[in-house]
């Protein structure tokens, strides 16, 4: 699995990472709708931290990765982590809920409108195909654009057409192009502020 470009090495993610990615996700996230739904708060920092140790702990086909810096460390003084995804090997109704109930800082209805709304849209441009759906990919803004999100992507895409099946991802339209070179196709329709972006099974 182990990848490099220059400094930056994927790995697979580890429980003892969580408090790392949850730190890194609201670095990585702040737009201000997100912002809103997923507060910077201390109640928030411990939720996200249930949620990823809980799908950890609950959920085999929900594979976690990391990019690290070798050549930054911590202040544990391990290579620092700069970029993480998760990448869902399972279907809809084979993963169930895709979040734990919002901590009481969300407001409940909109993430409920917004997560109803990506499933729907995942439904109608998948239907029952058979795909790995990358969950979340986050990456730390001092190294955009450097290739750390990329290698995540690749290993998912090379996975899948391993595997021989499509893959689909919910993504902002600023990271649309970063899935247009892995071969996604945007999907969604006019005037949405999501990327509804699919990738077709490679034949051999």
């Amino acid at each position: 699995m182990e990848s490099t470009v220059n400094s930056l090495v994927l790995e697979p993610a580890t429980p003892e990472d969580v408090p790392a990615i949850t730190e890194l996700w609201f670095a990585a996230f702040t737009q201000p709708v997100i912002g809103h739904l997923f507060p910077n708060t201390p109640g928030m920092h411990k939720w996200h931290q249930d949620w990823h140790l809980s799908d950890f702990q609950t959920k085999p086909y929900q594979k976690y990765l990391r990019v690290v810096d070798t050549n930054s460390k911590d202040e544990q003084c391990r290579p620092r982590l700069v970029a993480f995804g998760k990448w869902d090997l399972s279907m809809p109704e084979e993963r169930g809920r895709r979040f734990p109930p919002w901590h009481a800082d969300s407001p409940y209805q909109e993430c409920e409108d917004l997560i109803t709304t990506l499933e729907k849209e995942r439904k109608r441009v998948m239907g029952d195909e058979k795909h790995y759906y990358l969950d979340t990919l986050g990456t730390h803004p001092d190294y955009q654009r450097r290739g750390a999100g990329s290698m995540i992507v690749k290993w998912g895409c090379d996975l899948a057409d391993k595997d021989g099946v499509a893959a689909y991802v919910d993504a902002s339209k600023e990271g649309a192009p970063l899935y247009q070179k892995h071969g996604f196709l945007d999907f969604s329709p006019p005037g949405s502020e999501v990327a509804s972006m699919a990738r077709g099974k490679r034949t051999a």
